[in-house]
């Protein structure tokens, strides 16, 4: 009777054994799916970059010949890699570069001491000073897009660095993100050092900042794609090419005529590359990060 009895349930396990297997080729083989469609486009674009004829781009695109190079060059990079010129666009890299690392820079100061102030300050009415903060997100950036030029340009500022960074440098979603860390550090710590005698100031500087470096990396990380992105206002304030990014100057080869796919796939690989050096260099924080928010819901 017994005998009978574990015959049973080795079927019944057999069965179930199966379907866990066949559901986990199933998860694979749509895992697969989903990053050969994600990858797909950065593999054709970096592929179409060592192409130099840009009518064979265009005449590849829709086929698999469109991943496929057999004769790669790094002619597009050395045309689009000039600091002068008509292609200058090793200019505009570098211009993209001082502006996203002094948005960045700037922003994590500015919102990361604001933040603290919201979290342990001693300000009045710091409730709804957060409300406002919370607000002012969920207005859309395009909405105060032409008030914000016609300030800037009676400032004098248009055509500079510094109205590509100023007006982006304070975030309400940045803010939030920073007060959200701070206030869940332990109350222990800040009482601790107000014992011992220390500011705000170096509370700030030297036991939370330190202590926020998930809440930083997540900043950099966002605050550094927001800014790298940045297409319609810099098309607004800039009208040369002295601090003109690269997302702007890439627009330059879609003409009315032609467009110069080769040069503007070129163009588009060096444009990716700093801000994945930014998510590398961070991606041990940033990772952390979310999956703490995760956890605590």
């Amino acid at each position: 009777m017994s005998d009978l009895v574990l015959s049973t349930a080795q079927v019944e396990v057999k069965p179930a054994r199966s379907a866990i297997g066949s559901l986990r080729t199933v998860q694979t083989a749509c895992i697969l799916i989903v990053a050969l469609v994600i990858v797909s486009p950065l593999l054709m674009l970096f592929v179409a970059s060592l192409k130099d004829d840009r009518f064979q781009i265009l005449a590849d695109m829709g086929s698999f010949r469109a991943f496929w190079v057999s004769d790669p060059t790094l002619s597009n990079f050395q045309e689009v890699g000039n600091f002068s010129g008509q292609l200058a666009f090793g200019r505009y890299l570098v211009n993209s570069l001082i502006i996203l690392a002094s948005t960045v820079g700037f922003g994590l100061i500015v919102n990361s001491m604001a933040g603290f102030v919201l979290a342990w300050g001693s300000l009045r009415g710091r409730a709804l000073i957060l409300s406002l903060v919370i607000a002012l997100y969920v207005i859309p950036q395009e909405s105060i897009i032409m008030p914000l030029v016609i300030m800037v340009s009676r400032a004098g500022m248009t055509d500079t660095f510094a109205v590509q960074i100023v007006p982006w440098v304070a975030s309400p979603l940045y803010i939030f993100l920073f007060y959200q860390f701070f206030a869940q550090l332990p109350k222990e710590l800040f009482e601790a050092a107000q014992i011992d005698g220390a500011s705000v100031f170096r509370i700030y500087r030297s036991i939370f900042l330190p202590l926020s470096l998930p809440a930083l990396a997540t900043v950099s990380i966002l605050m550094g794609i927001e800014a790298w992105n940045q297409y319609l206002w810099p098309i607004l304030v800039t009208q040369t090419d002295y601090a003109r990014p690269i997302a702007v100057a890439i627009a330059t080869f879609f003409g009315q005529d032609s467009i110069y796919w080769d040069r503007a796939m070129a163009a588009s690989v060096l444009m990716m590359i700093p801000i994945l050096v930014l998510y590398l260099a961070f991606q041990r924080w940033f990772v952390s990060s979310f999956v703490g928010s995760a956890v605590k819901g």
